[in-house]
């Protein structure tokens, strides 16, 4: 589903050249939900938004599917984030303007594809039941908790059927109670819809119900940890595997 190759990412500060990732290779298959942990300035912020196509990078490939995202023009890469891609933000990106149910078609709206129009308005219902938002579908944004927000940024960036959901610290600005009801959603979306999710987190909690999970560290794949099925035994694990990583 997803390929990650050698990738090398380079700023350019002051005349001076930075590398931020440093021959990155992973992959993530369809229907797995992999996350993405490690320090401040490891790298997981620019290696998200290069696969968001919204970066270009210095080396490398990243495959989606069949498509190799270096390969493609703007055009191209603009209807992969469309139809491709899904995102959930950490500020969730809702419109205020919107009532939930408009807030969730807005990605084929912009589409301006009639048949997808058409298409997504067929199946919102069946969405919103799987994430139990029904019941607040006339709503506007700010009429609803921080998880309400979440599952409806959720749903929203399922509406296109993408081959992959991108996740950016879902988590970050929520409490505890919040942050579970995004991490279910995130689960059902894999069970119900065998939804490819990628994450980026500092939450060790979030990333303990993934399957999988990446330490990212100086640009550096510094270990992939796999999910042994029982989720307080995975945290731990991550945990020691964060400290390992510290202590480098």
């Amino acid at each position: 589903m997803l390929k990650v190759e050698n990738l090398v990412k380079n700023y350019q500060v002051a005349n001076q050249t930075y590398e931020v990732l440093k021959g990155i290779s992973f992959d993530v298959k369809r229907g797995e939900f992999v996350s993405v942990m490690g320090p401040s300035g490891s790298g997981k912020s620019t290696l998200l938004n290069c696969i968001s196509c919204y970066i270009s990078y210095e080396a490398g490939e990243i495959t989606l599917g069949d498509k190799k995202l270096n390969r493609l023009s703007e055009a191209e890469l603009a209807h992969v984030r469309n139809r491709e891609l899904g995102f959930v933000f950490q500020d969730f990106m809702l419109l205020d303007g919107l009532i939930v149910r408009d807030n969730i078609l807005l990605p084929s709206v912009i589409s301006e594809e009639k048949e997808l129009i058409k298409k997504a308005e067929e199946k919102i219902d069946s969405i919103c039941n799987d994430f139990g938002i029904t019941h607040i579908m006339e709503k506007y944004p700010a009429e609803l908790s921080g998880g309400e927000r979440q599952r409806v940024a959720v749903a929203r960036a399922l509406m296109n059927e993408p081959k992959l959901l991108l996740a950016d610290e879902p988590t970050g600005n929520l409490d505890s109670k919040s942050g579970r009801t995004v991490i279910e959603a995130f689960l059902l979306a894999k069970e119900r819809r065998n939804a490819t999710i990628f994450m980026v987190t500092h939450d060790s909690f979030a990333a303990s119900f993934s399957d999988r999970v990446i330490l990212l560290r100086d640009g550096t794949v510094f270990m992939e940890i796999q999910n042994p099925g029982e989720q307080k035994a995975f945290q731990d694990e991550l945990l020691d595997g964060i400290r390992q990583m510290n202590r480098m």
